[in-house]
């Protein structure tokens, strides 16, 4: 029973065809006529993307009365990076989102609350880390608490260089150079050798974990002085017990069916039009005087009208439109003709794409930060077995790989990178197996190393992964799993990669050029495109409340008018953050 081969799930559970039954929307074929393929349709606004940046914009547009929109989705289910699949004994696993970070002043955990998904009072299970090395030695758990809580203040440190006004040490530039530069001063007062390269290996175990947690390769492409630019909310992490993807019911429950249509990818967005004889053309910004220097942002980001003033006659927020000078193409030949678009595609398909998929192409300014931003990979890897083999006391073992004895193999950046090199040291990436059940391990793996994972079968990676345990554990009768489940983000084509980080030479101003609303002419009131996701909010980028707040945003950038106080934020109007401050959750 042990030993039974893995098996492969058909089709692996990020790919685009996957239907989550519990919280799929309506096919195409069940929309109304007007999606059908070859139609055009006309609405006020088009949100791209059903993550949760395009719900949430959804959401508030219906709190305020306007009603004509539609959302176009490429995957054949809502929710984008929050994927929830089930297991044995019906046991979900995140395979994208898998903690609300923080509670107080988060939204999702708000919303968590209201509708009876997460207990208010939070009782953390015991969790004990055993480190062991790559022979099968334990590390004593006083050395393990020691060089965790010294990480801790390197990190700390890092974060400190935003606000403050004095500078790094000369020629150091990334989070990575920062703290290896820390930690060569924390152990040059260790003296015994062994010690010493024990001490060395956690911490460099502790850097591949901060880059699953940041979303890079390498904590040396991390930006030191943008590192505290990402805001932490207070309250630890929160696991939904019925599984992330239950945040998406009641996001959806309130959206008509048929404003969602699904397998539906976008092909071009026709953004800056103007009217001619024979009807609304796409403009060649290239040969208009009034926008052939982009550099002063005039025409894109600040209209000649102002943001105060009304389109509407009536002065309300209803989103009733008169024009549509936006026109979508999408892949099937469904036409969409928008006021204003919202877009929440993810900045991995972005740098995919933006070249071919606005028309005109998007201002400089924003291609620069598309490009200058960092959309890494982080993938998962889930072993499941038959029964349980660790001590029932342990919910982590952290791997403390030997780094040196492999990277004296590779002299170059470029050999590392070679397919050659990662075949043979890919999983070393993998920095810890930790418990989501007794008879479930969930391992991950970033950058580079993630990358090649997702080109291997899930048999070949069950063996690597099990022949990991074997030899860590120095126990081999560790069984094999009776399956394996490994995630593909980065292959994903409508995902590219896992969420946003600020690299070397970036700064949170790309991030705000990223959220910043075009304007198809200096005299427009409102914007043609807002554009949404995670990517776009500045200081709670990579996660699913800055996709949330940045959805909200984008709809209030469509309602505003010259009473913006009258906008209803939150549809209940309670404000969970007053209360809960009172109640403990630890």
């Amino acid at each position: 029973m042990g030993d039974k081969e893995p098996t492969t799930p058909a089709p692996s559970p990020t790919d685009e065809a996957l239907d989550i039954a519990t919280a799929a929307a309506p096919s195409a074929a069940d929309a109304s006529g007007a999606s059908t393929a070859g139609s055009s349709t006309n609405v006020s606004v088009l949100i791209i993307g059903a993550g949760m940046a395009g719900l949430s914009a959804a959401n508030h547009l219906m709190q305020n009365g306007c009603n004509d929109f539609c959302i176009v989705e490429a995957r054949g289910r809502i929710g984008g990076r929050i994927v929830s699949i089930p297991l044995a004994n019906n046991q979900k696993v995140e395979l994208g989102a898998n903690w609300i970070h923080g509670v107080l002043g988060n939204p999702i955990f708000e919303i968590a609350v209201q509708h009876g998904l997460v207990s208010v009072v939070n009782v953390p299970k015991p969790h004990k880390v055993v480190a062991t090395t790559e022979d099968g030695h334990q590390v004593p758990f006083s050395i393990l608490q020691e060089i965790y809580e010294a990480y801790v203040c390197f990190l700390r440190r890092c974060d400190e260089y935003f606000l403050c006004q004095y500078s790094p040490p000369p020629d150091i530039n990334s989070v990575g150079e920062h703290i290896n530069y820390e930690i060569e001063i924390y152990l040059s007062n260790v003296q015994d050798p062994k010690e010493k390269r024990l001490k060395q290996l956690l911490f460099n175990c502790l850097l591949k974990r901060e880059t699953c947690i940041t979303g890079c390769h390498n904590m040396n492409e991390v930006d030191l002085l943008e590192l505290g630019s990402y805001t932490e909310l207070q309250g630890g992490n929160i696991v939904l017990p019925a599984g992330y993807s239950s945040i998406l019911r009641p996001l959806s429950a309130q959206i008509p069916k048929e404003a969602i249509i699904m397998k539906c990818p976008v092909k071009k967005i026709h953004w800056k039009r103007k009217k001619t004889l024979t009807g609304l053309e796409t403009v060649d910004e290239h040969s208009e005087n009034e926008d052939s220097d982009d550099s002063d942002q005039t025409v894109t980001e600040v209209p000649i009208g102002g943001r105060g003033a009304s389109v509407e006659s009536n002065g309300s927020a209803s989103c009733d439109f008169p024009d549509r000078p936006v026109r979508v193409d999408c892949e099937d030949g469904r036409v969409f003709n928008a006021a204003h678009v919202i877009c929440t595609i993810p900045l991995g398909v972005l740098k995919q794409t933006h070249k071919t998929l606005f028309d005109p192409e998007l201002p400089h300014y924003k291609q620069e930060s598309i490009e200058n931003l960092m959309f890494g990979t982080v993938d998962k890897i889930f072993l499941e077995y038959e029964r349980p083999f660790l001590s029932a006391d342990i919910s982590e073992i952290m791997l403390v790989w030997d780094d040196d004895k492999y990277e004296l193999h590779a002299t170059s950046d470029e050999e590392r990178a070679s397919d050659a090199y990662l075949s043979k040291n890919w999983f070393k990436k993998i920095y810890s197996f930790a418990k989501v059940t007794d008879t479930l391990l969930l391992g991950w793996v970033s950058g580079r190393e993630a990358n090649y994972m997702e080109t291997l079968p899930h048999e070949a990676v069950a063996e690597k992964c099990t022949e990991i345990l074997r030899n860590f554990l120095q126990d081999p009768y560790v069984p094999k799993p009776k399956r394996c489940v490994c995630t593909s983000w980065k292959s994903q084509a409508y995902t590219g990669g896992a969420y946003t980080s600020i690299p070397v030479g970036a700064t949170q101003e790309d991030i705000e050029n990223l959220a910043a609303p075009l304007y198809a002419t200096p005299q427009a009131i409102k914007p043609a495109i807002v554009f949404a996701g995670e990517h776009t909010h500045s200081s709670f980028y990579s996660t699913v409340h800055g996709a949330y707040l940045s959805g909200r945003t984008a709809a209030q950038y469509l309602l505003a008018n010259d009473e913006p106080d009258e906008i209803i934020m939150e549809s209940d109007g309670s404000d969970l953050s007053a209360w809960i401050q009172g109640i403990s959750l630890d």
